[in-house]
């Protein structure tokens, strides 16, 4: 049986399988990553964000080769902004950034605009799922529970951005869904390190109450032997 050695159990319960495990990607888009897009405009410096590019890029890899399911999440709100809730609004624009503003990478966190695309490193490959979302959670209002179930998916490998926000919710939400979910530490990234180091940390309470977390080399040597097995 093949499981990743994590923290606090291995993971999953009942050994990795291509046809029941699932790597998500959380919202790697440019307004996250870029200094011009949403997070530069809110005053972060989106470095913090930008340090699980490498990490994401060689779970992709690893996954692809593994001939695991694939899905990228995107968060943005329609151009009209009818989704928009009206705390939203007000909070991004009492922070100095409001959502649909005007900026050099188009209107913030509006969906088809240029910051709201994922990065190009990063970009789905044929036959990889694309959930878009205009909540934190990848799973609130989207169609993402009904696509893993119809591909069999079980376990999910989570990586992406932020750690403290749309990773952890959507962890949330896929744990009281019944998946079975590993937390990628030094594939997902936050403008806040300690807010990155306390969701990490929250992964291992109550002995893994919300699932597991290892590191992108624990992951690729599970998945490595994964891909060389019939």
């Amino acid at each position: 049986m093949i499981r990743i050695e994590a923290n606090p159990h291995p993971f999953p319960h009942d050994g990795l399988s291509r046809a029941a495990t699932a790597l998500v990607v959380v919202d790697m888009q440019r307004d996250f990553l870029e200094p011009e897009g949403y997070f530069g405009a809110l005053g972060y410096d989106p470095a913090g964000c930008r340090a699980a590019l490498p990490g994401v890029a060689a779970l992709l890899a690893a996954a692809r080769a593994a001939g695991l399911f694939v899905v990228h999440s995107r968060q943005g709100y329609r151009p009209d902004l009818m989704d928009l809730p009206a705390h939203k609004a007000w909070r991004t624009a009492h922070n100095g950034a409001p959502i649909g503003s005007p900026g050099p990478l188009g209107r913030l966190l509006v969906r088809g605009e240029p910051g709201w695309q994922i990065v190009p490193e990063l970009a789905p490959a044929e036959g990889e799922a694309v959930v878009d979302k205009s909540a934190n959670g990848a799973f609130f209002d989207t169609d993402l529970d009904t696509v893993l179930r119809v591909h069999g998916i079980r376990h999910l490998i989570v990586c992406g951005i932020t750690t403290d926000c749309c990773v952890h919710c959507t962890v949330r939400e896929a744990n009281d869904r019944g998946y079975h979910c590993l937390l990628v530490s030094d594939a997902c990234g936050s403008g806040d390190a300690r807010a990155h180091e306390a969701a990490v940390y929250m992964m291992t309470v109550e002995g893994g109450v919300l699932g597991a977390t290892a590191t992108v080399a624990e992951v690729r040597a599970a998945l490595a032997g994964l891909a060389l097995s019939a």
